[in-house]
């Protein structure tokens, strides 16, 4: 009779409902041995199923069919191949396949059978969780669910929104999970500056192309900062206007974006159109960044009621954040709050000389002064936007009270 072994739940999936992998083959040791390299990933359970009689379909009298296969086959894989192309298209699950197989007919079949990714034996740890993480990706990009979208946008020019946004998605990478950091600002974009990057491709490469992209190829149009920073922005000298742009090919790009990547930070232009619209409105938290004088109180009280009034942006999703925070200014955090009618403010303070230094030689605040108070107050966000819970009062909270007294 078939028997089915269920292994161990990851941690990760033991929290929080995760997709199903079934790993299904003659061998049993085989199988254990595939199911502990397949482990390393999140949000992912894994069963084993060991056919041991007559059957060759490893999907033969499931009572639910499992989100992917992993199909171990034996010296039976012409039979086990086509048992699987039996069943109707729409009901195979992604398949990964390995095992002893014929390299010309075995790799044929498997594809007709709808096979993603073939694994030569021994299959090696990264190669199997690379292969189901790209599976994940793009069934997360099929349904359009996945990661955070964040926007970053100046309440006035030079607030620092930029920097804010090549940082936090620095730090978001490090502690969060795969990160993009998209830049929307067309003309002036200088995210790939400021983390020391030349793009191959540009957004507009990206956008004409969008209804033909997968997971896969869109992490090819990125550059990478690091295996878990991705960076998307223009071409220095490329001019690309605003309506060369549709505003269904956006919303494709942030569809597949938040399927691809468990994070996705926006560096936005200062100008409500239909492009930064769209992406405030879809966004799940938007920073407002601005600095300490009227004209940057005036301009932030515009755009806050913008995005509550015409956008419907509910409050919870707006984050104010004063830049280069000085204590002894006449425009104290009591007034900013009280003219953009938000509860909670997070100050980062003024070190113009290390932003300047890490601005122009491509190096994130974390890597190139990470005691800073920039940078404590920088992760003192991140932490708060991952929902990282501090169980005594923090590190920056320390520094900043005692280098401006707060």
């Amino acid at each position: 009779m078939l028997s089915t072994r269920e292994a161990p739940v990851v941690a990760a999936a033991t929290e929080k409902q995760g997709k199903r992998l079934l790993i299904s083959g003659r061998d049993a040791t085989t199988l254990n041995h595939l199911k502990a390299l397949s482990q390393g990933l999140p949000n992912i359970q894994v069963s084993t199923r060991l056919v041991s009689n007559g059957h060759t379909d490893p999907l033969y009298g499931l009572e639910q069919m499992p989100d992917f296969l992993l199909l171990r086959v034996s010296h039976l894989w012409r039979e086990e191949l086509a048992a699987l192309l039996q069943h109707p298209l729409k009901e195979r699950p992604p398949l990964l396949v390995c095992g002893p197989l014929d390299e010309r007919e075995g790799m044929r079949l498997a594809m007709q059978a709808g096979a993603r990714d073939f694994l030569p034996e021994p299959v090696a740890a990264e190669e199997l969780q690379a292969a189901i993480g790209r599976m994940l990706m793009e069934a997360n990009a099929e349904q359009g669910i996945g990661g955070k979208l964040v926007a970053v946008m100046n309440a006035k020019g030079g607030s620092g929104a930029s920097m804010l946004a090549c940082n936090l998605a620095h730090q978001l990478a490090a502690r969060g999970g795969r990160t993009l950091l998209l830049d929307l600002d067309l003309q002036f974009g200088s995210v790939a500056h400021c983390l020391d990057v030349v793009p191959t491709h540009s957004h507009v490469d990206v956008l004409k192309q969008v209804d033909s992209l997968d997971s896969i190829a869109l992490r090819g149009y990125c550059n990478h900062f690091s295996p878990t920073l991705h960076v998307l922005g223009g071409r220095t000298g490329e001019l690309c206007l605003t309506q060369d742009v549709h505003l269904d090919q956006l919303e494709k790009l942030l569809r597949l974006a938040r399927g691809t990547y468990d994070w996705v930070v926006v560096d936005l232009p200062r100008q409500i159109d239909h492009l930064t619209g769209v992406t405030l409105e879809q966004a799940d938290r938007i920073y407002v960044v601005l600095q300490q004088s009227l004209s940057h109180l005036k301009d932030g009280t515009r755009l806050t009621r913008i995005l509550r009034d015409d956008l419907n942006v509910q409050s919870n999703r707006i984050q104010v954040v004063v830049n280069r925070y000085n204590k002894a200014s006449p425009v104290s955090l009591k007034d900013v709050a009280d003219a953009l009618r938000c509860t909670s403010l997070q100050a980062v303070p003024n070190d113009y000389a290390v932003v300047s230094e890490s601005q122009n030689t491509g190096v994130p605040l974390e890597l190139h002064a990470p005691r800073s108070g920039v940078t404590l107050a920088l992760r003192e966000l991140t932490q708060s936007l991952i929902g990282i819970e501090v169980a005594e009062k923090s590190l920056f909270k320390r520094t900043f009270n005692r280098l401006f007294g707060g």
